[in-house]
């Protein structure tokens, strides 16, 4: 990493992690690569839409946003997860994504981002179920996560303590297929939604997830003059696996970096570490 840069969080492109700067500039994060920061100064608002926040308001460290009150609400005025933009023309996907064992949520994304949103929310394995208009496919989420009990939304800390000593691709594809057949029975489908056939595609390579075999500690947030510094073992969604020079295994919620100013550098971990708490994946359902 170079001198002081503000922080954006990591980007999924071309279906690798990179870390992004405001600015535009990214940075690659491949696999095995050491890398080094400190924090400096005051955590200032990310904006909203691309548009820098008026104010340049301070956040709080711990705050995943990583916005003011009002960039938040700006943010949301346009978001298709918010049923912000009803008449959205563009078609749109459902699908079955798995994060683990049991793990399994339905969810929508525009189908001209291909698996950028399955990558973004760390999802190891998925598999489409159909496309069409934007409120075909919100319905169709609904009904199918309603019928099938899942959930649209899993917490990352849940993901966070699923993602270690994962079963082999085989078992993971034959759970999104039995839950595909279910979804497939069930009636009340938007009636504009085509439906697709089933693909289980899988992200655990892409990840690296065969070099994770436990999580010792996640960053609770970053510090004026914290230091992270590790080599990086894996990365799914916003989260960084990284293996720290004494030997832990530690988590970076990277949207916990967005505006903060980094600078290179750094030869420990000094910012607050908490470890996963027991029973996270249980208790989702």
């Amino acid at each position: 990493m170079r001198a002081v840069t503000r922080a954006a969080g990591l980007r999924w492109r071309d279906g690798r992690p990179v870390l992004a700067w405001e600015g535009g500039r990214a940075s690659p994060l491949p696999y095995g690569r050491e890398i080094g920061f400190r924090a400096a100064g005051e955590r200032r608002c990310a904006g909203a839409r691309g548009h820098p926040c008026p104010l340049a308001a301070v956040v709080a460290g711990r705050s995943t946003g990583g916005r003011c009150a009002e960039c938040t609400r700006l943010d949301r005025m346009t978001s298709v997860a918010a049923d912000a933009v009803p008449d959205d023309p563009r078609v749109f996907r459902v699908y079955l994504a798995w994060f683990g064992p049991g793990l399994v949520k339905v969810g929508i994304t525009a189908q001209e981002r291909g698996d950028a949103r399955l990558l973004e929310q760390g999802a190891v394995a998925f598999t489409w179920l159909g496309r069409g208009p934007l409120m075909a496919a919100r319905r169709t989420e609904d009904v199918l996560g309603s019928a099938l009990g899942v959930p649209d939304r899993i917490p990352y800390a849940v993901k966070r303590a699923a993602r270690a000593g994962l079963p082999g691709p085989a078992e993971r594809a034959a759970e999104v297929m039995a839950l595909y057949r279910r979804a497939a029975e069930v009636p009340g489908w938007g009636e504009t939604l085509e439906r697709v056939e089933p693909r289980v595609a899988d992200h655990a390579e892409v990840f690296g997830l065969a070099g994770v075999d436990g999580v010792d500690g996640v960053v609770r947030e970053l510090v004026a003059d914290g230091e992270v510094h590790g080599t990086v073992a894996a990365a799914a969604g916003p989260d960084v696996h990284l293996v720290a020079p004494d030997g832990r295994r530690i988590v970076l919620d990277t949207r916990l970096l967005t505006g903060w100013d980094l600078v290179s550098g750094g030869e420990g971990t000094t910012v607050p570490v908490v470890r996963i708490p027991k029973g996270a994946q249980g208790g989702l359902f």
